[in-house]
């Protein structure tokens, strides 16, 4: 039986209007499992983990205890029940639909049969791991009146557990610690350094000695990055590890800093912000108590603004190994200096020996946006080699005498008059998604992009104050015209494959063709496969060793989280998070179109002979409503256009085309367009819809909604041949 205490009300704020409404019941903070049969009270302390556990896993390899399954982070699992011979009779054994349609992104924990994960808004979930079934449920209720402070939509990467308790962290910056047996909130802590920045969260936390580590995002939002660690037990902070320096004039926190201040030029990067956030990747190493910690890229992205294009600009997307017990300094290797691209370091870091050069090699691997696969001594950060795994024009090579990389001027925008092509764009050769390691077959199995973006210098930039943070309109665009053929010529050239990596001999062995970017992360397995989903909605599994499909299934929407595999039952089982969202259908838009999915966010677990039958998902038609009279200019609507792309596609969609996980504002009913002004100064507020009173005056408003307007009879016009698919 279980028993749920629901606030249903709480929750009607989280899914704004013209979203599809899943019948569900919105849990707060408590539900509990009652019966002798429940998993939760089989055991004697539901997920009792801790380090030692998590070392020694491949001691029971049934479970998934931490994001990467180990502290190296290699993704790979020891079980082969499930191999490349018996694969293609694997089936569903059960789907569990999470309540929100939007981005989903997480990694899921399952703990002697538990399964411990979460959807859009930090919902955190306990299911069943051999049957679906609902155990618990968690709402943080997050502070909608924020999500336009949010990067990347209301995604959430995932839980850790410690010691009976599951730990998650919320985009409106709270890290909450919940009893693993009831779901109820022991502990929350306030992760936000300064509540007048746009921190927020959204990876997953790792724990490390009783510590519950994790990082905040916002680079675009004009936040200081850092790194923090709380006790497990308290939550009370034991101590906060600084990306990039403070202010300029005043003394630096700690030497490493002072240190790093001196590759910074004047004080307009420390007003606008700064950046380096540690958004996701970290790894452990338990020999040499070194915790791995990604950055990411600066705010604001040119270089010439933010520090008159001089200096390295430290710690920005770079690799950190600091003490985790104090949060000390120990080495860094910084892949893109100067950043001035996006070109993040916070993608998945993986810890493995090699054999390089007749001698095992303690490494650290990691494959960032900037192109290049970097293979580093882990003990030291020294670099020991470096090769393009995707197209790039910004670097000829990595000089491994140096490990600075080669610049060739192409990318240099803030140099340069008009738009500048960049290989890759900011969405990277990688981005977020996780690759995996097999130590059997030593290759790295990357989600790769083929992307480029255009780069223009804007000089001009204004403060944001309903995002808290300096904003520069124009510095990056995908240069799409309006038409459906230019907007399908985008999305044509933004390609994706599976790559299979020799990270010793530093080349390519195999790759499977995508039609678009952003696909899922990894799997790999002794049984000799990986698995991966896709951005057009499929869960595959192929041969590892030479990338032969083995076997698919329709997943119903596009796939970007990575699947795992574990052990209930006496049965091996591997599930997938689905749900399309994220940065790339919400900006991209009619780029992102092109994977022909919805979202639609579910949880699908497969075994061997597994008969359970797909659940049909429900997409309700969009309607193209008759818009109101065009008495805008031509001048009108090209100001509108830019006043647009400022300030409303990153979530609306470059050019207004939404990628379907929020409102497409081409299809604004007649109600909507009467009060588009007092939907833009914050009538939907409470819905997710960020308040630009003050911040856009009433003559840009204007301009936006001729704009749209303009773009509603565009929609009307398009054949059914070049029309978007109609989305949730």
């Amino acid at each position: 039986m279980t028993i749920i205490v629901s606030r249903t009300a709480a929750c009607r704020h989280a899914a704004p209007r013209g979203w599809p409404r899943v019948a569900f019941t919105c849990v707060a903070s408590l539900a509990m499992l009652c019966g002798s049969a429940s998993l939760l009270h089989a055991a004697a302390i539901p997920a009792d983990v801790d380090g030692a556990r998590i070392v020694n896993a491949d001691k029971e390899a049934g479970n998934w205890m931490s994001t990467g399954r180990t502290y190296d982070e290699q993704r790979f699992s020891p079980l082969k029940e499930i191999n490349d011979g018996n694969v293609k009779n694997l089936g569903l054994a059960w789907q569990y639909k999470l309540d929100y349609n939007r981005g989903v992104e997480a990694t899921p924990i399952i703990v002697d049969g538990v399964m411990y994960t979460t959807g859009s808004f930090a919902l955190v979930y306990a299911l069943d791991g051999a049957t679906g079934k609902l155990l618990w449920k968690f709402d943080p209720h997050e502070d909608m009146t924020r999500a336009g402070e949010f990067c990347c939509d209301a995604v959430n990467r995932g839980v850790a557990v410690w010691k009976g308790r599951v730990y998650v962290g919320t985009n409106d910056g709270r890290l909450i610690a919940i009893d693993a047996r009831t779901g109820q909130s022991v502990w929350q802590a306030d992760t936000i350094a300064d509540h007048s920045r746009s921190y927020a969260i959204s990876g997953a936390p790792r724990i490390v000695h009783g510590k519950v580590i994790i990082g905040n995002g916002g680079a675009e939002f004009g936040v200081r990055g850092y790194i923090t660690a709380y006790d497990a037990e308290t939550g009370q902070q034991a101590w906060r590890f600084y990306t990039v320096p403070g202010d300029p004039t005043r003394p630096q926190e700690t030497p490493e800093l002072q240190m790093a201040v001196k590759t910074w030029t004047g004080d307009a990067w420390f007003k606008q912000g700064g950046g380096g956030t540690a958004w996701d990747s970290m790894a452990y190493d338990p020999e040499l108590n070194l915790l791995y910690i990604g950055t990411g890229n600066a705010s604001m992205w040119n270089y010439a603004l933010r520090s008159q294009a001089k200096g390295d600009n430290l710690f920005l997307s770079s690799i950190v190994a600091i003490n985790p017990d104090t949060g000390k300094y120990v080495w860094h290797y910084q892949t893109t200096p100067g950043d001035a691209w996006d070109m993040t370091a916070t993608q998945h870091m993986i810890l493995a020996d090699l054999p390089i050069d007749g001698v095992d090699r303690k490494v650290i691997m990691q494959a960032p946006k900037n192109g290049f696969f970097y293979v580093l001594d882990r003990a030291t950060g020294k670099l020991i080699s470096a090769e393009k795994y995707a197209p790039v024009n910004w670097a000829s090579k990595i000089d491994l005498k140096t490990g600075r990389p080669v610049f060739t001027g192409e990318a240099s925008y803030w140099l340069k008059k008009g738009k500048v092509l960049v290989r890759p764009g900011f969405w990277g050769g990688h981005d977020w998604q996780p690759m995996s390691y097999n130590p059997q077959t030593g290759l790295v199995y990357i989600p790769k992009h083929v992307f480029a973006v255009t780069y223009e210098n804007t000089p001009d930039y204004q403060y944001i104050s309903n995002k808290k943070h300096f904003y520069q309109l124009g510095v990056a665009a995908a240069d799409m015209k309006d038409d459906p053929a230019d907007m399908e010529k985008w999305a044509k050239s933004w390609t994706g494959a599976l790559l299979a990596w020799d990270p010793v001999k530093q080349k390519k062995v195999w790759e499977v063709p995508y039609k678009t970017i952003y696909n899922g992360g990894t799997l790999s397995t002794a049984g000799n496969l990986v698995f991966e989903g896709t951005a057009d909605g499929r869960v595959v599994a192929y041969r590892a060793t030479n990338g032969d499909k083995l076997w698919e299934s329709p997943a119903q929407s596009g796939v970007i989280a990575a699947p795992v595999t574990f052990e209930a039952n006496g049965a091996q089982y591997v599930t997938f998070m689905v749900g399309w969202g994220g940065a790339f259908p919400t900006f991209a838009g009619a780029a992102s179109l092109d994977a022909g999915v919805r979202p639609w966010a579910q949880v699908l677990t497969y075994r061997l002979g597994g008969d359970a039958k797909l659940a049909e998902a429900h997409f309700a038609p969009l309607p193209t409503p008759e818009p109101p009279a065009q008495t805008a200019s031509a001048e009108q609507i090209t100001q509108g256009k830019a006043e647009f792309n400022g300030h409303c596609s990153q979530c609306h969609g470059i050019n207004a085309v939404s990628g379907g996980v929020v409102p497409d504002l081409r299809r604004l009913s007649s109600g909507q367009h009467q009060m588009f002004a007092s939907i833009v100064k914050g009538a939907f507020q409470q819905l997710g819809m960020p308040s630009y009173d003050g911040v856009l005056t009433d003559d840009q408003i204007s301009l936006i909604h001729d704009y749209l307007i303009k773009r509603a009879y565009d929609l009307k016009a398009e054949t059914p041949e070049t029309s978007p698919p109609a989305t949730n």
